[in-house]
């Protein structure tokens, strides 16, 4: 079985665990656990209950939670998890890889993670009918990897710009709605179009191709998860209240910024919600720019 096919089944079982969970503790008697049985049941009767219409539905942050999320149960229960998994696993690694690694050395990993992204960014921009830009990238990809194997980022001083892409972002391009916000396991954050353009996006970047070297492969992806969490670190008290909602909406509404803007709109043409303020904003930026690393 290849990397990509262990890698989501892995996610999908992570994903259904609460409902087997739940199904283990249902012989007691207790009434929680009566009450977590049946937030469970409600959770998947939500996923039974999506209809045609909802998956047509361009999801962002301004629109009401039965709109842009009818799958909320669920996805709160797939957060609370991924959390659970942050807090007692990823978090203390990412804290210990932050504290024993110079920023320097983080810096240059996160160069050499972004630079062989750089060809799947070519892709998507040939794709989006941007041969120009995507020429562009390829030269800054050959001029970093050419002078430091991608650990620095020279083409940046010649004023050659990275602009990250994924399969998501090129069917949002094209006009494909978002369909319904969804939390993937171990992912996070996601809507039914990223989720599938994720699936392409794995098969696009050469680390898939690492076939009879599972250990670098995987060691490859692990490291990949603690830089882009112990980045995260200086950033975790910028949420407040309820995290799951203000997760969501950041994320809806980066997703609207970034299509909008490769559309070449207006920013009056992008739909933005009140109570998001400009800090958070500007922190949510910050933070996905990081999660991009």
């Amino acid at each position: 079985m290849d990397h990509k096919s262990l890698l989501l089944i892995s996610s999908f079982l992570i994903g259904i665990s609460p409902s087997l969970y739940a199904n283990d503790i249902s012989e007691s008697t207790d009434a929680s656990s009566l009450n977590e049985k049946k937030e469970n049941t409600n959770s998947l009767r939500d996923l039974k209950n999506v209809r045609l219409k909802d998956l047509k539905v361009d999801a962002n942050a301004a629109q009401p939670d039965k709109v842009k999320d009818p799958l909320e149960a669920f996805n709160r229960k797939v957060h609370n998890l991924n959390e659970t998994v942050d807090q007692h696993v990823v978090r203390p690694i990412a804290v210990q890889y932050k504290e024993k690694f110079p920023e320097d050395v983080r810096g240059s990993y996160s160069s050499f993670r972004n630079n062989l992204g750089e060809p799947w960014n070519a892709v998507n921009q040939l794709i989006q009918g941007k041969p120009l830009r995507a020429l562009k990238t390829l030269g800054r990809f050959s001029i970093n990897t050419l002078t430091t194997l991608g650990f620095a980022d020279p083409a940046q001083h010649l004023g050659i710009e990275t602009e990250n892409e994924n399969f998501g972002t090129t069917l949002g391009y094209y006009g494909v709605p978002s369909g319904p916000y969804i939390v993937i396991p171990v992912f996070g954050p996601s809507t039914f179009r990223d989720g599938a353009g994720l699936i392409v996006d794995i098969a696009g970047h050469p680390q898939e191709y690492l076939d009879g070297h599972d250990a670098v492969y995987w060691s490859d992806q692990a490291g990949r998860g603690i830089n882009a969490r112990a980045s995260l670190l200086d950033y975790e008290g910028a949420l407040q209240g309820d995290k799951y909602s203000a997760l969501r909406d950041i994320y809806l509404q980066r997703r609207h910024f970034v299509i909008a803007e490769k559309k070449g709109l207006d920013a009056d043409a992008i739909q933005f919600i009140d109570d998001v303020d400009d800090t958070l904003d500007e922190d949510a930026d910050e933070i996905k720019s990081k999660l991009k690393k």
